[in-house]
């Protein structure tokens, strides 16, 4: 690797090496050690090829979630089954992740700046800004920009995306997702994760309580005719294979729901 190289969005791929090794060293403990991340799957992970792959999954927190991916798909490249055991795999990691945030998220500090370095498409959500929804007649045009973006991340490797573009759960799925889904082709891997909310705070920055036991499955990835499968079917898809269409509702136990509704009245309370 040259000293200077840059990948497509000018950042210097030794300085991203540097920041994924050092984050990943500060943050394994969070998921091996104070917490455990039962990881299932994840023999998926090296069957992909290169690039133009595309992970989809629920969100729980800002960045804890997309911390474990990066854990997750490193130390599966590297032979790891199902863990993340020995750090070594963060020597020599994939570059060319990616994964999509909000660019008022990755603008509210020092920290969220540096992980945007690692790897963020940041985008301009239409539907929500200041932390509240928008009314919808009051919507901002989508940046051509932004898909532009991450149709860049695409053709040169792999990409996050939370189709739901919020923490809360059962939010409906953005049709922006399936756009690009129709309109870039990649391959589409699922993945379901659980427990974040309950780990950390908001932000995903804080330990917020030990002994927690995350979840993280990897599941097959879509069949998607991309020619002939609508928009609507395509999001009904991505609601299945991420668990969270309305009808996952029936099946979650009572506790669970009332946990999801205290804290959201909470942070209603507190923003």
């Amino acid at each position: 690797m040259g000293l200077f190289k840059r990948n497509p969005f000018g950042h210097i791929l030794f300085i991203k090496l540097w920041l994924i090794r050092i984050l990943g060293a500060l943050t394994h403990r969070r998921y091996r050690g104070f917490n455990e991340l039962q990881i299932d799957g994840s023999e998926i992970i090296k069957t992909l090829p290169d690039s133009n792959v595309l992970f989809i999954s629920n969100h729980q927190t800002y960045f804890a979630d997309v911390v474990a991916m990066f854990h997750v798909f490193n130390a599966s490249l590297c032979g790891r089954e199902d863990n993340i055991k020995n750090i070594g795999y963060l020597w020599r990691p994939k570059m060319n992740i990616y994964y999509v945030a909000a660019k008022e998220t990755m603008k509210s500090g020092i920290l969220p700046r540096i992980l945007g370095y690692v790897g963020a498409i940041t985008v301009e959500r239409t539907w929500r800004a200041g932390g509240k929804d928008v009314n919808p007649n009051e919507k901002k045009e989508i940046n051509p920009n932004d898909t532009e973006n991450i149709k860049i991340a695409l053709e040169d490797g792999w990409v996050i995306t939370f189709p739901q573009g919020t923490t809360k759960s059962f939010k409906p799925v953005r049709k922006g997702t399936a756009h690009i889904i129709k309109q870039h082709r990649p391959i589409v891997v699922p993945i379901v994760i659980d427990g974040f909310r309950r780990s950390f705070d908001k932000k995903g920055l804080r330990l917020k309580k030990k002994g927690i036991l995350q979840s993280f499955t990897i599941k097959e990835p879509l069949e998607i005719d991309y020619d002939n499968d609508t928009i609507e079917e395509i999001v009904e898809k991505v609601e299945y294979a991420i668990e969270q269409h309305a009808s996952f509702l029936k099946v979650i136990p009572v506790e669970v729901l009332d946990e999801q509704k205290e804290l959201d009245r909470m942070r209603q309370w507190q923003y």
